[in-house]
């Protein structure tokens, strides 16, 4: 069967990095006349109610529906290669009111803290748990983002970027400021997939990446009257289990092997949490803060130190995830996980190295 492989993937946040490497081998896949497929993640500015366009994408979860798109389109040979852009200017692209009117896609009378406050009351009576327990898993969950961003930035850099005391303060009675996913960043990324044919011709196997397995899970619909059912997390399951089923593995074996790199999805603490105990990583809440202690489950310090850029967070993931991916001998898979809205969107990507 073709493959459908990841050989570039480049961002830059706050006018660091680069987009070279990715754009020059897109400009040689046009020179080549090659079929090449631009899928798009909506910005912010994009209002979220309007109708989404043809190879456009909205919501946490839009990058990985967008790569189990652009697999499909290489395995099934409707288009040669695929590159999945977002693009958002959140820290200099917009005002303040305009950023907090734009991102209030509930309305006015039931901001997100309130939602993700709400979700988390009804996640803790689903598994009889408490608020005090919860804001302990709150706790570890930042304390292990802290760990992860240590690895990818200078002492320098932490000290300025960890958030100063008032975020540390309880801004909804079950957790802080820091336990959200701080979006104030200015983000450009671009994912790069063509067929291992393609591929051979264009990089070496060391810098290419299998799109192994994708799974998806929806429900129906979103928002306030729907908490109950999002906090199931019954779609998240189906998610993770189609991408082990399709990927041919036992992701979370291989990840307390050490064998495997994770990047969960950390808007706020209930999707992490949900995640490790859908994926089997814990079969307790009260289990949580064990393996915290003894497993990294972000490898860019969450959208919680990384920041989140509205619809790009899992974009941002899936580039660090191929550059870490490749550069380390110790590691052979990787998983991406992304949530939609308040969670009726649930996605899971695993890839694998080709080597």
């Amino acid at each position: 069967m073709t493959q459908a492989l990841i050989i570039a993937a480049a961002k830059t946040v706050d006018a660091r990095g680069s987009l070279k490497h990715c754009l020059d081998l897109e400009a040689t896949l046009h020179q080549q006349g090659i079929r090449l497929t631009e899928l798009i993640i909506d910005p912010l500015s994009t209002p979220w109610h309007s109708a989404l366009e043809q190879h456009h994408y909205r919501s946490g979860c839009g990058p990985i529906e967008a790569l189990a798109d652009a697999r499909q389109m290489i395995i099934s040979g409707s288009t040669d290669a695929v590159v999945i852009s977002g693009k958002d200017m959140l820290r200099s692209g917009y005002e303040r009111q305009q950023r907090l009117d734009l991102m209030a896609i509930y309305g006015d009378d039931y901001p997100l803290t309130t939602a993700y406050n709400q979700l988390a009351e009804q996640f803790i009576h689903r598994h009889g748990a408490d608020a005090q327990l919860f804001q302990q898993l709150a706790h570890h969950l930042f304390e292990n983002y802290k760990c992860s961003y240590r690895n990818v930035v200078s002492d320098q850099l932490l000290a300025e970027q960890l958030p100063d005391e008032r975020w540390y303060n309880h801004i909804t009675p079950l957790f802080r400021g820091v336990d959200c996913a701080n979006p104030l960043i200015d983000f450009s990324g671009r994912l790069l997939l063509c067929s291992a044919a393609i591929a051979q011709q264009l990089v070496p196997p060391e810098e290419c990446l299998e799109v192994a397995g994708v799974g998806l899970g929806f429900l129906p619909a979103d928002g306030q009257q729907h908490v109950e059912d999002i906090v199931s997390y019954t779609h998240l399951e189906t998610a993770y289990k189609a991408a082990c089923e399709q990927a041919d593995t036992d992701f979370a074996q291989r990840f307390r092997n050490g064998d495997a790199l994770l990047e969960v999805y950390t808007c706020y603490p209930v999707v992490p949490i949900a995640f490790l105990l859908t994926s089997g990583l814990v079969d307790l809440l009260e289990q949580v803060p064990a393996f915290l202690e003894q497993h990294l489950i972000t490898i860019t310090g969450g959208m919680n130190l990384a920041k989140g850029p509205w619809n790009n967070p899992a974009l941002n993931s899936l580039i660090e995830m191929h550059q870490q991916l490749t550069a380390s001998p110790d590691h052979q898979v990787g998983a991406v996980h992304g949530n939609g809205g308040l969670g009726y969107k649930q996605g899971v990507a695993i890839l694998k190295k080709c080597l």
